[in-house]
Order: structure tokens, then sequence, then C-alpha cells
């Protein structure tokens, strides 16, 4: 059995077929997701997902490209729906300075605001981290994030932030990139960070792992980052299966 602890079945990409999505998850023993809403419409989907779906969970925040619109009536409205039981953490939260419709210091603000949020409701923190390993780093030391522990999710970085992260009560979870040939980093991690400290996503519909590279990701796939996992620690697919599994049960406090 898998979780795929990070998917976007709430995405436009699904409209058609989701029905057909989540069977085949099925079908590759994917028995639990959980899926990120990030702004007003996305977080709709996912509560609306998780009333549908026994297996379903939701994790709800403000993604940082759209860190500009966000107000505090809608960081109200997250501190709400964290009451329901099926929510299992907030985010994706963070910083990207890749793009730039959200200035950087309005990112960094927001992000402060969500992690006390969740320090509040007790739940767990979900961190997307593009191009500011040094920002997001020092405000989660900065606001005590390690006492809701987080995931750094589709983790890019070095073993040694990596290793970083893990002191400050963080799980490191890898996607698709770690599939990629030439993504030395993430294959880097899964060789050398210890099995208890890893999870497994696919961040679908983006971010599809080899052969599947370039398109429409789906939960599915996240068996194929776990073989990837267990070909570079030379152990097994159940193996890796079994204790990622373990990892986000626990992390998430799934009910069984």
């Amino acid at each position: 059995m898998f979780i795929d602890t990070h998917v976007h079945l709430n995405a436009d990409q699904y409209e058609e077929d989701l029905q057909e999505v989540i069977n085949r998850a099925l079908e590759a023993k994917v028995n639990k997701m959980v899926v990120i809403g990030f702004d007003r419409v996305t977080i709709e989907r996912a509560m609306k997902l998780i009333e549908e779906y026994s297996f379903i969970y939701a994790v709800v925040g403000w993604h940082p490209v759209d860190a500009i619109d966000c107000t505090e009536e809608d960081l109200k409205w997250i501190e709400s729906l964290a009451a329901h039981e099926k929510v299992v953490g907030i985010g994706e939260m963070g910083l990207d300075y890749h793009w730039d419709k959200s200035p950087k210091d309005v990112q960094q603000v927001l992000f402060r605001k969500q992690i006390r949020l969740a320090q509040k409701v007790n739940l767990p923190i979900i961190i997307h981290n593009r191009d500011a390993t040094e920002d997001v780093i020092r405000i989660l030391q900065e606001e005590e994030a390690h006492l809701t522990g987080g995931i750094m999710h589709c983790y890019g970085g070095s073993v040694e932030t990596a290793k970083q992260c893990i002191e400050m009560n963080f799980m490191i979870s890898l996607g698709g990139p770690v599939t990629f040939k030439n993504a030395k980093k993430p294959k880097e991690v899964a060789t050398e960070i210890p099995l208890e400290y890893l999870l497994i996503e696919t961040d679908a519909p983006y971010l599809a792992p080899h052969p599947h590279r370039g398109k429409r990701n789906e939960p599915a796939f996240v068996t194929l980052v776990a073989e990837e996992i267990a070909r570079l620690k030379g152990i097994t697919v159940e193996e890796v299966a079994e204790a990622t599994t373990k990892n986000a049960e626990i992390f998430f406090q799934l009910a069984e």
C-alpha cells in the first residue's frame, strides 16, 4: 500500500476523468491520498473531495505565488476549516522566488502568519520552497516551526539542508523529480536520508515521473517514485511502501 501525501485532485486537469484517475490510483494500491488546497477555489474543491471519499484527506492553506491575493478573511476561513477531522495540515505555504506575482516581503509576511495559524490549530505545515531556501529555513527557525513540524514538499535541496529540516521536526517528501536522470540532489537525498524521515508524493498533475515526464501526472504514478527510492537504497519496493505509509499515517494521524 502507498500514500500519495501531496496531490492536486482538485485541479482543472482532472475535470473530465477524476473518477478514472482515482480508480487507477486504487488499482495501483495507492489507498490514501492527501489533496492540497492552496487558494479559495482549490480549498473548496478539496473540502468537497474529503466528504465524498473516505480515503482522501485535505491540507488547506495559501500558496506563496498568490500571497498578494490572501486576505485576513481568507486566513480566518482556513482556520475554521482546520477544525474538520479530515483536514490534516496547513499549506502549502512557503516562499517562491521563481515567479514574481507576489513581492518577497508579502510572501514572507503570509508565510509567518500561516505558521502561527498552524500552531494555533495544532496542525503540521506543508512547505513549498522554490529558489528561496535560505529565507525558508530562517523563517521556520524564527517562527519556531518545530512546534508543529511539517513536510518539505517535493524536496529538491541538498542532503545537508534536508538534515537541518529533520532537526526542526520536518519530514522530507520526494516526488517525480527523483526519477529524472539528471536529478542529482533528489537522488542523493533518497540515498542518504533514512527511510524513517521520508514520504512520497506526486504533486499531480505536475512533475510526472519518468517515463511520463512532461505529461499529466496522477496519484497512481507515486509507485514509480517508490521504485526509484528502493533502487537507490538497494531495498525492495515493499519496504519503501511499508515505511513511507507508516510515516504518513503517523505524521498526519490518519484514521484507519
